[in-house]
């Protein structure tokens, strides 16, 4: 037998005797704990302290200026960043801000583990999922000692200043919830119809006099001031198109419907409260009129009441009268909101 073999065969059991073979994978165990300057020099760690808690003012600062850029800031504005070239000036200052609020933050938690946290390491044996009591007793009392090696409790300017970066930072996101759209306000329930408006036929785009109207006709008008080439015409006629019918005074049977009426002249919204559709179809022996989407029917002689189908709520009126020069002119908006009932429904 060779020296090599001689020295292979030492470490493997004999022959017919019990042994244990050498591992491979020993643990070499943790080398020896070299404190840091932090450790033993008060000094340092006092600078090591004020480097953190400057980090986590500058996140406070940086997030109360991505907000004062996010209102502050045009849309429209653009600079020159060198070398990126012409961008959104709102846009680079709210990532530049969220950037260096997110950075410092991290940055000034990391300086404060390698630092002032404790650096000891402990090497601990797997154990099962569930833990015995001695184990738990133990794993609370390192959270323990952590937290007051951690110096959260004596260290109390840092501490501060992270539970303010903490607090301050995440308001950069709420400010974000502003682009989720404008606020509705009372949007849906006002429209371009307001007191002194006259009503323009929609067919000619003439203002409309009382004799324009024959009993048992219906007439669509607009609000006077809005033209089929404004860039919100649809958006504006979606909630204000209206139908005028006259009836018979005789036959009219709300009494409130033909005071806001003249001499038989109701107008109504042509918009259907059950999903929006335009209503168009008209029968002049009953008085009422029919939207062809999904049938609901309004009885126009009895205050735009539903007769019949899935529409909730009746046809809103809007008050009319004749000018001084005898045109036929609101005297004010709608009663009700108009279209399909919504959650914040008025009436």
């Amino acid at each position: 037998m060779t020296h090599q073999d001689s020295n292979a065969a030492d470490h493997l059991p004999e022959r017919g005797k019990p042994g244990k073979a050498v591992d491979p994978f020993a643990d070499p165990g943790l080398p020896a704990h070299e404190p840091r300057r932090q450790d033993i020099d008060e000094r340092a760690a006092k600078h090591s302290e004020r480097v953190v808690t400057m980090l986590f003012v500058l996140a406070v600062i940086a997030a109360f200026g991505f907000i004062a850029s996010y209102v502050l800031i045009p849309k429209s504005k653009v600079v020159f960043i060198f070398p990126v070239g012409h961008v959104s000036a709102q846009n680079f200052a709210l990532g530049g801000t969220l950037g260096i609020a997110l950075l410092c933050i991290g940055v000034g938690a990391i300086h404060w583990a390698r630092t002032l946290m404790s650096d000891a390491e402990y090497a601990s044996e797997r154990h099962p999922i569930s833990a015995p009591p001695e184990v738990r007793r133990k794993v609370f009392t390192d959270f323990q000692q952590g937290v007051a090696e951690s110096g959260l409790g004596r260290r109390k300017m840092m501490r501060n200043a992270l539970l303010g970066a903490m607090t301050i930072v995440p308001l950069s996101a709420i400010v974000l919830f502003r682009d989720l759209g404008p606020l509705p306000e009372k949007k849906l329930e006002r429209t371009a119809w307001a007191g002194g408006k006259r009503l323009i036929n929609m067919n000619d785009n003439q203002p409309l006099r009382p004799e324009d109207i024959a009993v048992g006709s219906l007439t669509f008008a607009k609000p006077e001031g809005v033209q089929e080439s404004d860039e919100d015409f649809q958006e504006v006629m979606a909630k204000a198109a209206l139908m005028i019918v006259r009836i018979m005074p005789s036959d009219i049977k709300d009494k409130r419907s033909a005071d806001w009426g003249h001499q038989g002249i109701l107008a109504y919204s042509k918009i259907c409260t059950h999903v929006g559709c335009p209503i168009s179809l008209y029968e002049q022996q009953t008085h009422h009129v029919l939207c062809p989407c999904h049938q609901s029917t309004f009885d126009l002689a009895d205050g735009g009441r539903v007769i019949f189908g899935p529409a909730g709520h009746p046809l809103p009126q809007l008050r009319i009268a004749v000018n001084g020069q005898g045109y036929l002119s609101a005297l004010g908006d709608f009663d009700k909101p108009v279209g399909p009932g919504y959650w914040e429904r008025s009436a």
